[in-house]
C-alpha cells in the first residue's frame, strides 16, 4: 500500500523547516507522480537516514529508476553541489532533491511540492547563495540551471546575444502561476 502523498509533512520532525518542506514536497511529487526512486541519486542507506532524520516513521523505500535516463541530471547535482552553503549531507540531498523535481515538466517550484517560486527561491538563497546570487534578473530556476549548464559546456542557448533581445524574454523572466 503507498502512503497518500501528502503523508511526508504530515509525519514531519521540523514543518516549518525550509529543508523539510522541500523533502517532503519531492518525495509526495513523486509518489503523485509514481515516480522512482522517490529521490533520484540516493542510495537507500542515504535516503533512510535522510527520512530517519526529518520524518517520524515514514516507511518508504527509495526505489529504483528502471533505467537511466539520457538527461542533464548528473550534471545538475554536481553543479549544485558546487554551490552548496557547506559540503553537508543535508545540502547534499538537498542538491539530489532539486535536480530530481527539475527533471519534471511543470516549473520547478510545483514539481518540488513547494507552495511558491519564492519558496524555492528562498532555499536557493539558503542552501546555494553563489548560485542564486548568479541569477541576477531572476530567472525563472529550471531555465537558470540550464543555462549554467549550457555556459559550462560552451553551448549558446539564446537566439540573440543578449536576453533583453530574445523573443522568449517574457518565457524565461515572466511570471509563474
Amino acid at each position: 500500500m503507498n502512503p497518500e502523498p501528502n503523508a511526508p509533512l504530515a509525519q514531519a520532525r521540523r514543518p516549518g523547516d525550509l529543508a523539510t518542506v522541500v523533502f517532503a514536497g519531492v518525495i509526495a511529487e513523486a509518489l503523485r507522480c509514481g515516480r522512482q526512486p522517490l529521490i533520484r541519486g540516493l542510495s537507500e542507506a542515504r535516503f533512510q537516514k535522510l527520512l530517519n532524520e526529518f520524518f517520524f516513521c515514514l516507511a518508504l523505500t527509495n526505489g529504483k529508476a528502471a533505467a537511466a535516463p539520457d538527461d542533464e541530471f548528473d550534471d545538475l547535482v554536481e553543479l549544485l553541489l558546487e554551490h552548496r552553503v557547506e559540503p553537508s549531507e543535508q545540502n547534499a540531498w538537498l542538491a539530489y532533491a532539486v535536480a530530481s523535481s527539475a527533471m519534471g515538466a511543470n516549473h520547478l517550484w510545483q514539481d518540488m511540492g513547494l507552495p511558491s517560486r519564492k519558496a524555492l527561491s528562498e532555499l536557493m538563497r539558503e542552501h546555494f547563495p553563489a548560485l542564486a546570487a548568479a541569477n541576477t534578473r531572476d530567472m525563472k530556476w529550471k531555465k537558470f540551471f540550464y543555462r549554467q549548464l549550457c555556459g559550462r559546456a560552451g553551448v549558446p542557448i539564446c537566439k540573440s546575444p543578449h536576453c533583453a533581445d530574445c523573443c522568449d524574454y517574457a518565457i524565461c523572466f515572466g511570471a509563474e502561476d
